[in-house]
């Protein structure tokens, strides 16, 4: 009998480490993949990535409106409700054997609450990890209670969410999913970038993603700003600007981003959403990735490309030597790129190791998924 895999996703990024996943759901004969879509997807605010979705192949079984035209903690909770009241009639209709959640948003949260509430179990991917920066961080940690299978990226996480009383036979280290592309995504050169961009691009150039901290004294605006003041002292670097999420806050560094582009048209280009493979296509050839998005820690040391981790929303994750650590304000971010640009965190031809895995996380999901037995009653695990 076809076991129903119901796989949620509501941003751009996660989508993006979702689709070799989807893809083998899609292609393997004892699967039947539905594909939920929520939140930033759907807004044309952020770029309506719901249509890469569709153009990538794949059949979208619901469309769950939550997002508010709000930038308010209020605003983020309510949208939280809408989801739960969406996912419960979706959730319903399609009568999934297992929902896949990858990660940590408060889409996620309102998708597996419901779930559990349906009796429905929830594969979980990338918990156990921590960001203490951003209410993310709860999050991720509640969507692990509420989940019945685990799938971490790294072994240290593994054993974080044993430790929250998950029972060990259902957690497994699979390594970071977004890695399957480094194996198995076909990458742009730089020339078919620029013509993907509509802007010509040359090398040296940044790449840019700064979202907002939704928890501790870290200004949106003032963050940001910080950042764009350390990349004027690079006049003779080109930089991709990208869109922040739809967390609280996101939609007031939007205006700055615009703004510092049209004041460089030459130089800046800012883009709503580059997609997984121009994303990873612009990782490639950068001199260097720069704000504070889970990418820049995560899959970004894969390329032996540095990052600058500007401010406190990824603190607490673990990370490669590439990755270099700053407060947000200037002269700290400045003092980041020079060690950057002249790669002086590392020796001569040293290949530093990133410890989210080798990319192969997919096809074990996959195995997880057709071997497994659901018994509503979880019982907690003590060390």
């Amino acid at each position: 009998m076809t076991k129903k895999i119901a796989v949620f996703t509501g941003t751009r990024a996660e989508y993006g480490l979702l689709y070799w996943l989807l893809k083998d759901i899609q292609a393997d004969a004892d699967l039947s993949l539905q594909l939920l879509v929520s939140g930033m997807h759907l807004s044309p605010e952020f770029g309506l990535t719901y249509q890469q979705i569709e153009q990538d192949g794949f059949c979208i079984d619901e469309k769950i409106e939550i997002l508010l035209s709000s930038d308010s903690a209020v605003g983020t909770a309510k949208s939280i409700g809408l989801g739960v009241l969406g996912f419960a009639d979706a959730l319903a209709r399609l009568k999934p054997d297992v929902l896949v959640i990858l990660g940590d948003r408060f889409e996620a949260l309102a998708a597996a609450q419901t779930a559990m509430i349906l009796r429905i179990p929830v594969l979980h991917l990338h918990g156990g990890e921590i960001t203490e920066g951003a209410y993310d961080d709860a999050i991720r940690h509640a969507i692990t209670k509420l989940s019945y299978l685990h799938c971490t990226s790294t072994e240290a996480y593994r054993l974080r969410v044993i430790q929250l009383g998950e029972s060990p036979e259902r957690v497994k280290n699979v390594g970071a999913i977004g890695l399957d592309h480094l194996k198995r995504a076909q990458f742009m050169d730089l020339h078919m970038l620029s013509v993907s961009l509509q802007f010509e691009l040359h090398q040296p150039y940044f790449l840019v993603t700064y979202h907002p901290v939704t928890l501790g004294e870290e200004e949106p605006e003032a963050g940001f700003q910080a950042i764009l003041d350390a990349l004027d002292d690079y006049p003779d670097h080109q930089v991709i600007l990208t869109y922040p999420n739809a967390d609280d806050g996101g939609r007031r560094i939007i205006p700055l981003l615009e703004a510092y582009a049209a004041q460089n048209p030459s130089r800046v280009i800012a883009i709503p959403s580059l997609g997984q493979v121009r994303y990873l296509s612009a990782v490639k050839y950068a001199n260097a990735v720069i704000g504070n998005s889970s990418s820049g820690i995560i899959e970004v040391p894969a390329f032996d490309v540095p990052t600058v981790n500007v401010g406190l929303r990824q603190q607490g994750r673990l990370s490669a030597r590439s990755v270099l650590h700053c407060k947000a304000i200037k002269a700290e971010i400045v003092s980041a790129m020079n060690a950057a640009v002249t790669r002086s965190y590392k020796a001569d031809g040293e290949v530093i190791k990133n410890p989210y895995g080798q990319g192969n996380a997919s096809r074990q999901v996959i195995d997880m998924l057709k071997k497994m037995e659901f018994h509503p009653c979880k019982k907690f695990y003590d060390l």
